[in-house]
């Protein structure tokens, strides 16, 4: 039953796992995502520098170096503690059968669920990329998401052959529909730096989120 000491336990958990977890991410993306991102912002300054608007002025944002790795490791740490609090609710729904193998499961549940299906139609970008109106790729993402959570959970624990098949429906619908996309495709970077920036990127989240499952598995056991 949930209750007040439960909460505490997940909260608890969930902190440490998103402060490891973020932390993990953090330098992950030191050595696998920031070298190519820094790369293609060049050739987006470029860009930029040769366009009609290059006068315009740009929001703030943090300086490469330490500026920029601090503001990115509070980002990834508040993004794990939401992520690990997510897990553990749905641990405890599940009878909170908590093993860091159990949570290595989850962990890919959701890797699958949150970067693996909506990049298989809007993948990683790096700056300087074309790409269609932002409110139609929020809702198209959402759907997926939403569509791919309910799908694996019918497929992992519908009873029914019936259910399973609706899950297998709600995998696939996104992707029949197909993302939203450009009038025209561009990337001031070339397309090999594109690719090395979508590989980089499914790593760090593999890392990301194999560890957030593993921490909340460990940290928010079954208690005797």
């Amino acid at each position: 039953m949930f209750n007040l000491t439960t909460f505490r336990e997940l909260l608890t958990a969930a902190l440490w796992t998103g402060l490891l977890a973020g932390l993990l991410l953090t330098a992950v993306q030191q050595i696998q995502v920031i070298p190519t991102l820094l790369q293609a912002e060049v050739y987006e300054e470029q860009a930029t520098a040769n366009a009609d608007n290059s006068h315009e002025q740009h929001e703030w944002q943090p300086e490469n170096g330490w500026e920029r790795t601090f503001f990115t490791a509070v980002a990834n740490i508040a993004l794990g503690v939401g992520f690990a609090l997510l897990i553990g609710a749905v641990m405890c729904l599940r009878g909170r059968t908590g093993s860091w193998r159990m949570g290595l499961l989850w962990g890919l549940a959701g890797y699958t669920t949150f970067f693996v299906a909506p990049s298989l139609g809007l993948p990683p970008e790096v700056p300087g990329t074309t790409a269609a109106e932002l409110t139609d790729r929020q809702s198209w993402w959402l759907i997926t998401v939403l569509d791919t959570g309910f799908g694996l959970s019918l497929l992992a624990f519908a009873k029914t052959k019936t259910y399973r098949f609706f899950g297998a429906v709600l995998l696939a619908a996104p992707h029949l529909i197909s993302a939203p996309q450009p009038e025209v495709h561009s990337s001031a970077a070339p397309a090999e730096l594109a690719q090395s920036f979508i590989t980089a990127a499914a790593i760090a989240n593999a890392v990301f989120w194999l560890a957030l499952g593993g921490l909340m598995g460990q940290f928010y056991q079954k208690k005797s």
